[in-house]
């Protein structure tokens, strides 16, 4: 070689390894929190000598998974790989096993309370050596300790003297995809589904594995592939071939798969000329339609239902109730250990006194009617996943019918992708409030999970975030709260702080520098959104049909409850959705002392007020303010919030890699001028109302409110 082509090849060699370090530079977010980015320099002595070596006890599909994701972790964190064996040789070593395994004789794990899914890490002694065991009853809780324990050293925890028992609360931890068969996604704001159901299934695109150990690595164990607003396609031969093949990807990562049915179905793909529960040809369909999917899909999970709601179809149509409707296909899939997840999002199409009395009103009746392999999924709230909502009076009130709790991931009401609302703190918010269904120990996380009733079933769903764009979600920030939604339905007790700071340490950097105000930031997103969206307790203030940007003034559609001034009932009087014993009544819904917290106007918290109180625009809060200058504050305080999430986001910047942070630079500054369009229309809509001057400080609105009105977004993203 001569000393040209030599030069040649170390330019061209540089440029290659610049390219390279470069591309790694620009980070674009597909990595998620599971980065596995060298440590710094000056955490690295701690692990020196640590998982030098692993030991796996087999040889399965899912200790395989196991054992990579051990050694592409350990790989990335520390820069070095450990060394394959098949037994302990050395100090450091990491050893994977069954609790019934000989190689574990003698630890006394106390493996028997982890049940199938939980695991043990512990620091330990074999044969003279110094040995980090992960121990399970199973190999999926094997592959969840291998994920635990690198989540120790990304977060730059100590590795020694560990002595970790996990295992989860709740039962069903699964994600809800909003998924059509021509892959848009209903209410998605992170691009095109997943599922290429036209290449499937003899292309398994890699990013289907991705996306199960993504889940795999917090503790989601369930995805309902298809929008509850359902297709009956999915149900035909074809289609359940491609259904096998996701499921066949998703298996050694512990993650089942689940199917919407819709309830009409026998009519449109089976040839009958009735979908009436009750019906003996009906029934006979379903469950051979069962029988065909469980022989297609042997561990298919069951199926989820939307029945007589926003014109979905159900039993209602034969003046059939929900347990009929729920009972016939929990018959069809209990031959093969399935369930039925039952949504309780329901209201009536007729003019009705108050759309949040509903689903209680149709569901408290049939507690104890359905069969023990039905689940009812119920919303947060009793309206419809907004901002912020006093939690659902169902919880607590049905002691005989497991009920499950159904959260929506995807920022429907919140802004979008562009938005940044980390909704741990508001999905804790609704976990930890009291029910009063029993004593002093029945927050609605405990309903959830079963230690107030010892259900069969407990589930946590979250409608999911996530499309196919490269960042997964839309945006960097909301990757937390896909992160946060397994972390809770894994513990609802968890503590979202603590969620925050896990997922910004995996995600950005472990100093402290970076994590405090980046978790400080996130922790004050939701009541920023809040405010500048829906203060003080008011709710469904959104434009039509999108559901983007404001839209207060909205009251001209076929349906009262479509329409933002049946919420806000604002006139010259007041404002405000009486909910109390002179309005709706919808506080006799939840139990006594609940309801006496949120009837007194003086002593509920002004979070909730406007949701339970139509109130005088000079009524005083306890700012010492009348309503009507604490409203138009308020708004500005939660713009005010977002140039501030603005100014702390700009001092991280050293932290951070240049791509991702001029992404969450460029969505914080559409928050900011989106924040001020909500109050600003808000403030300009309300203030015609009202006829009162603005506070002192506050700015007028730039605009009058007709311009305001005459803004349209027909093709905002995510509408169906």
């Amino acid at each position: 070689m001569g000393p040209v082509f030599r030069l040649i090849l170390a330019t061209l060699l540089a440029f290659g390894l610049a390219g390279a370090a470069g591309a790694q530079a620009a980070e674009d977010g597909y990595d998620l929190w599971l980065r596995y980015r060298a440590l710094p320099a000056a955490a690295q002595p701690a692990y020196a000598g640590w998982g030098t070596e692993l030991v796996t006890d087999g040889d399965t599909p899912t200790l395989r998974i196991a054992a990579a994701e051990l050694e592409r972790g350990l790989t990335g964190l520390l820069g070095r790989p450990p060394v394959q064996s098949g037994s302990v040789s050395r100090d450091g070593a990491i050893l994977l096993g069954i609790a019934t395994s000989p190689k574990l004789a003698g630890l006394d794990l106390p493996t028997a309370k982890l049940g199938r899914e939980g695991y043990a890490i512990r620091s330990a002694r074999i044969r003279g050596r110094d040995v980090t065991v992960i121990a399970a009853n199973t190999e999926i809780g094997l592959l969840y300790g291998a994920f635990r324990l690198l989540k120790q050293v990304q977060t730059a925890a100590p590795i020694t003297r560990l002595d970790i028992l996990d295992a989860p609360k709740v039962k069903l931890r699964m994600l809800n995809h909003w998924d059509n068969l021509d892959r848009t996604v209903e209410r998605g704001y992170a691009g095109f589904s997943l599922w290429d159901w036209h290449k499937l299934p003899d292309y398994r695109d890699p990013r289907y594995t991705d996306y199960a150990r993504a889940n795999a690595s917090i503790g989601i164990n369930g995805t309902v592939l298809t929008n509850v607003n359902a297709n009956a396609d999915i149900l035909t031969p074809a289609y359940l071939e491609k259904v096998k093949a996701l499921a066949d990807v998703f298996r050694p990562y512990g993650i089942r798969v689940y199917l919407t049915a819709r309830f009409s179905a026998p009519l449109e793909i089976g040839g009958l000329k009735t979908a009436d529960p009750l019906d003996p040809k009906v029934r006979a369909w379903w469950r051979a339609k069962a029988d065909e999917i469980y022989r297609t899909v042997p561990d298919f999970g069951g199926f989820l239902v939307k029945a007589n709601s926003e014109g979905q179809p159900g039993p209602q149509d034969y003046k059939r109730n929900h347990a009929d409707g729920a009972n016939m296909l929990a018959d069809a899939v209990k031959p093969h250990g399935g369930i039925v997840m039952w949504r309780a999002f329901v209201y009536a199409a007729e003019n009705v006194e108050d759309r949040a009395k509903q689903a209680y009103s149709e569901f408290k009746p049939l507690d104890g009617k359905f069969r023990d392999n039905v689940v009812v999924q119920v919303k947060n709230g009793a309206i419809d996943f907004q901002p912020r909502e006093p939690f659902h009076p169902l919880f607590g009130a049905m002691p005989k019918t497991p009920l499950m709790m159904e959260f929506q991931i995807t920022k429907e009401y919140l802004g979008f992708a562009t938005h940044l609302a980390y909704l741990g703190s508001a999905w804790e918010e609704v976990l930890a409030a009291d029910t009063h269904a029993r004593g002093k120990e029945s927050s609605v996380a405990k309903v959830i999970d079963g230690s107030i009733q010892p259900y069969s079933i407990t589930g946590m769903a979250g409608v999911a975030n996530i499309g196919d764009d490269r960042n997964w979600t839309g945006s960097h920030f909301d990757q937390a709260n896909w992160y946060a939604f397994g972390r809770l339905a894994w513990d609802p007790e968890s503590s979202s702080r603590d969620i925050a700071e896990e997922w910004a340490r995996m995600t950005f950097s472990t100093d402290p520098a970076f994590v405090r105000p980046a978790v400080g930031m996130m922790m004050a997103s939701h009541q920023a959104v809040v405010d500048y969206m829906t203060p003080l307790g008011l709710h469904h203030l959104m434009a039509t049909g999108h559901h983007y940007g404001p839209g207060p003034w909205v009251g001209d559609l076929a349906r009262p409850d479509w329409n933002p001034t049946y919420y806000h009932r604002a006139d010259a009087s007041g404002i405000g959705f009486d909910r109390t014993g002179s309005g709706s009544n919808a506080i006799g819904q939840y139990a006594p002392n609940v309801a006496r917290s949120f009837a007194d106007p003086k002593s509920i918290s002004e979070d909730y007020l406007l949701w339970f109180h139509h109130l005088p625009w000079d009524w005083r809060m306890k700012s010492g303010r009348p309503l009507w200058d604490e409203l138009v504050l308020r708004y500005g305080r939660g713009v005010d919030a977002v140039g501030q999430m603005r100014a702390t986001w700009n001092r991280l910047e050293p932290f951070v890699d240049p791509r991702r942070f001029a992404d969450v630079t460029a969505f914080l500054g559409i928050q900011h001028k989106e924040a001020q369009w909500w109050r600003d229309a808000s403030v300009a809509y309300f203030q015609s109302i009202s006829k009162r001057p603005l506070p002192a400080g506050a700015a007028p609105p730039p605009h009058d409110l007709d311009w305001y009105k005459a803004l349209q977004f027909k093709y905002a993203p995510g509408h169906h």
